[in-house]
C-alpha cells in the first residue's frame, strides 16, 4: 500500500469510529475501536508504543509513547 492509500484508509476509520461512537466519550475507547477498525481494514497497528527521546546522544529517560504506530514500514 502506498503511503497515500494508507492516508486513505486511516481518515476513512477515523469518520467510521466517529459516526459509529459519536461524540463525548473517553480518549481510550476511541483508541481501541479505532484499532479495530484499521486493523479490519488490513493496516498493521501498533499501540502505545514507547519512544526513546535522545538529547546529544543522551537518553533523557522520558517515558514518551506514541498512541498509535500504523503500518510501520
Amino acid at each position: 500500500m502506498s503511503l497515500n492509500e494508507i492516508s486513505y484508509q486511516i481518515r476513512g476509520a477515523v469518520f467510521d469510529v466517529y459516526n459509529e461512537l459519536g461524540p463525548g466519550l473517553m480518549e481510550n475507547v476511541y483508541e481501541k475501536a479505532f484499532i479495530i477498525e484499521l486493523l479490519n481494514r488490513g493496516l498493521q497497528v501498533e499501540n502505545q508504543v514507547p519512544i526513546e527521546v535522545r538529547y546529544k546522544g543522551c537518553d533523557l529517560g522520558l517515558q514518551y509513547r506514541v498512541d498509535l504506530l500504523v503500518s510501520k514500514q
